[in-house]
């Protein structure tokens, strides 16, 4: 079976570069909705399944913008263990001051996810936010014959997948962070023996073009 990936669309927040975290949300952009339109002509000849896509409404309209341009229109399942990972106090701020008032703990989450330690700012902790999303993704696997589409965030999405693959904490961030709108692909034989998953491409961005955006800032 095939699982497809993709982080939803560049929003307000990630222009600002702001942290959007499990609970805040802001509107995607008007380029990333052409990006999203892109994804989706893309990915219109796989006969997916099902979508399933967190419950944040930058990531339920990223899955619907997809869904649009799909020759088969599969049902999308709205799911809160792919939001993104809780980020408590820092949600809604912006990156680089939250950088100089947390420069451990920030740059642990971008390159030491074994070292990790959001306590400080009542943040979740990444061993649960991997847990909550390979549930979703093992569940979908063993309830689901065909190939499926996983829309989801940046920070989480990034971790998890690389989780998925088989790779220990300390070394999710090893490939850098995702891409808004691009796209991961795994394998993997069901319903024995899931994990780990082979990752066969990671974080493509080539179709869309001039429009791609680079800036993965998590």
């Amino acid at each position: 079976m095939e699982l497809y990936f993709t982080r939803h669309g560049k929003t307000e927040w990630n222009n600002e570069r702001r942290f959007q975290g499990a609970k805040g949300d802001s509107p995607l952009l008007a380029e990333s909705l052409a990006e999203i339109k892109l994804l989706g002509g893309h990915l219109k000849d796989i006969p997916f399944e099902k979508i399933y896509a967190s419950t944040a409404p930058r990531a339920m309209k990223t899955a619907q913008g997809i869904a649009a341009e799909l020759n088969y229109q599969p049902e999308i399942i709205y799911n809160d263990g792919l939001k993104e990972l809780g980020l408590g106090d820092l949600e809604g701020q912006l990156i680089d001051e939250m950088a100089i008032r947390y420069p451990r703990e920030l740059h642990n989450l971008r390159y030491h996810l074994d070292h990790y330690d959001p306590s400080i700012f009542k943040g979740e902790k990444i061993e649960d936010a991997l847990a909550r999303i390979e549930t979703v993704v093992c569940d979908a696997v063993i309830q689901n014959k065909g190939p499926l589409l996983f829309v989801g965030h940046g920070a989480s999405l990034t971790a998890a997948i690389q989780w998925l693959a088989g790779k220990q904490l300390g070394q999710l961030r090893e490939m850098g962070g995702l891409v808004n709108n691009s796209l991961s692909i795994m394998t993997t034989k069901e319903p024995k023996n899931l994990m780990p998953f082979k990752l066969t491409k990671w974080n493509d961005a080539s179709f869309l073009g001039n429009q791609s955006s680079l800036d993965a800032l998590l």
